[in-house]
Formats: C-alpha cells, sequence, structure tokens
C-alpha cells in the first residue's frame, strides 16, 4: 500500500483532562533500522494511559504525544534491522504511549521489533487489543514477580477487571487454585474466568469465607482493587507467600503491619510493566500468544468506539460507569 503524508492521530499537546486530548492530522511516522510501522486495527483505553495522560504517572512524552499503549494492526514497512516481519503481516504491541514512545491512538504507529510480535491466525483485532496489556501484567506479576507453581492457591481481589481477570485465566492455566473477590453481578465472569470460588467484595466477612475456603493458607495475594487490606489478609497467608502490588496510585495509604508480614516470611513485590524490559515483555507475549491461540484468554469488550471518540473513551473509563474494556478502532 502506499503510505499517506499524513495520518488522524489522538494526541494531546500537554498533560491534563481529557479535554487535553485532539484529534486531528500528525506526520506519518516513519519506521527507523530496527522500527516497523503498522497500521493500527484496534487499541484500548488502559488506566494507565490515564495516568500518563493526566500526568500522574511521570513519563517522557515528547509533544505532541500519541496517547495509547496496546496496539493490533497489520505490517506496512520494516526497517532494514527489523527482521521477521514483512508487510500485511498482522502484529500487537503493549508498551507504547511511555517512555518517549509515540503511542496506539493513531492510523499508523512505529514499534521497535524488540517489542513487536505476530497476532495467532484466527484472532480478532478487538479481541486481542482487550487483553494485550492486562495479560502481559498478569504474566509479569504471576511468573517472574511470584513464580506462581501448579498447586498453589492464589487470591485475587478485583478479580473482574482487565489484570485481574487476566490473572485469573493465566493463573488456572498454570495449574493454580484461584480464589477471587469482585462485585456479586461480576462473580460469572470470575467464574468462567476458572475462579474456583468467589466471594462478594462488600461484604464484612469475605476473609472468613476466604479462610475457610483456604485453611492451607493463601500462596499469592494480587489486590488489583487497589484497597490493600493488609491488616485483614495477613493472617490468612501460607508462610511464605506472595504480596504483588501494582494499584493504588490514586488510593489511599493503607497501614501495613510491618510484624506479621516478616514473621511469615511474607515477601512484598511492587511493579509496573511500564518499567518492563523487553526479554520480560517478549516472555510474556510467547505466553499471550499461546494462550489466543487455544482460547485460553479473552477479555469483556464494554464499548467500542472510534478514534475520534477517544476522549470520550478515557472520559467512560474514569468514570467507572461500564464494565469490560474499552476498545478503539480507526
Amino acid at each position: 500500500m502506499s503510505i499517506p503524508e499524513t495520518m488522524q492521530a489522538a494526541y494531546i499537546g500537554r498533560t491534563g483532562t481529557a479535554d487535553q486530548i485532539r484529534i486531528g492530522p500528525l506526520p506519518v511516522p516513519r519506521p527507523g533500522a530496527t522500527d516497523v510501522l503498522v497500521r493500527m486495527q484496534a487499541t484500548a483505553v488502559n488506566h494507565v494511559d490515564l495516568f500518563v495522560r493526566s500526568g500522574a504517572f511521570p513519563t517522557h512524552t515528547p509533544f505532541p504525544f500519541v496517547i495509547g499503549r496496546d496496539l493490533v494492526g497489520t505490517v506496512v514497512e520494516s526497517g532494514m534491522g527489523a527482521t521477521g516481519f514483512c508487510p500485511g503481516d498482522r502484529v500487537w504491541c503493549n508498551s507504547l504511549g511511555h517512555a518517549g514512545r509515540q503511542g496506539a491512538c493513531a492510523e499508523f504507529a512505529v514499534v521497535a521489533a524488540e517489542r513487536l510480535y505476530h497476532l495467532p491466525d484466527g484472532v480478532e483485532a478487538e479481541n486481542a487489543a482487550a487483553v494485550l496489556h492486562a495479560a502481559g501484567t498478569a504474566h509479569i506479576g504471576l511468573v517472574r514477580e511470584t513464580g506462581l507453581r501448579a498447586g498453589q492457591t492464589a487470591l485475587i481481589e478485583g478479580a473482574a477487571g482487565g489484570v485481574g481477570s487476566a490473572a485469573v485465566q493465566m493463573a488456572t492455566v498454570m495449574g493454580a487454585r484461584v480464589i477471587a473477590t469482585a462485585a456479586p453481578e461480576d462473580a460469572d465472569w470470575c467464574r468462567a474466568c476458572g475462579a474456583a470460588a468467589v466471594f462478594d467484595y462488600h461484604a464484612e466477612n469475605r476473609y472468613e469465607q476466604v479462610r475457610q475456603a483456604t485453611p492451607a493458607g493463601i500462596d499469592l495475594w494480587w489486590d488489583q482493587s487497589g484497597r490493600h487490606h493488609f491488616a485483614q489478609c495477613l493472617s490468612l497467608l501460607a508462610h511464605g507467600a506472595t504480596i504483588v502490588v501494582t494499584a493504588g496510585l490514586r488510593g489511599t495509604a493503607p497501614p501495613l503491619p510491618v510484624g506479621a508480614l516478616y514473621t511469615r516470611d511474607v515477601t512484598l513485590r511492587g511493579f509496573a510493566i511500564s518499567n518492563a524490559a523487553a526479554n520480560d515483555l517478549a516472555a510474556a507475549a510467547a505466553t499471550i500468544n499461546t494462550m489466543l491461540a487455544r482460547g485460553q484468554l479473552r477479555g469483556r469488550i464494554g464499548a467500542i468506539h472510534n478514534l475520534t471518540e477517544t476522549a470520550a473513551a478515557h472520559r467512560l473509563l474514569e468514570s467507572g460507569a461500564r464494565r469490560g474494556r474499552i476498545v478503539i478502532v480507526p
């Protein structure tokens, strides 16, 4: 295909509210020697996109800065050193829109070849976009940070969200037993993802219910809700358990009972996928592609917006009014 000189893009000229998002023409980026130019078919709105856009998560954003983390599309052109990618290949990336890398909310995006992966045959672009960032986060948390093993038990709170449900699906495939907390209306979704038991996160006795369901203790506790009730949950953990923290950037500061932490040999691990190295992302991509190809990884799509509606999509995610992932198409 011929490559136009300009493209439509959703971009910001400075950080701030969703009102800062502009839709308009920008030059089509040109790939460097180890880059690939991709025509976007679908992207998604993640909470980290809100943080970058607002400035809550400081990172290099050379203005005008195209927003958006996830990209699913087709290869248009490759640099001389970007081997393995040919025009027409269906591909994906989940690490744009951060650290100076222009984002995915545009008709075209340039991706470093080491951050680009082939999309398995038969996987629809919108369905892939709905899980890529969340599944990458889940893999790093479960594999790199935790080393979760078959037969262990994981407590995933906020299990109906993007990362939560991806973690439930991935942990189940890994052979772990998953206990979830979520809103009652999300219980069926969590069970469909593989949760062995789902408890209402509103219930005052939910942690007692977890205790009764896991008499040997929890090996992994991952609270995607950002509430982190350390005082109530530490007594549920097995000796040598791991706590993973990846939420709460805009939340409260819960107290941490240090005595109950170290006397159980509990490890507290925090990470952001934005800081992940290319090899971590590639390891996650291999698992994601295997699960996508086998139909073991899926997300809930709550809404699909056109590129021109990107600001509305950001506002919708901020409002919390929509269940499921918000996908953007050209």
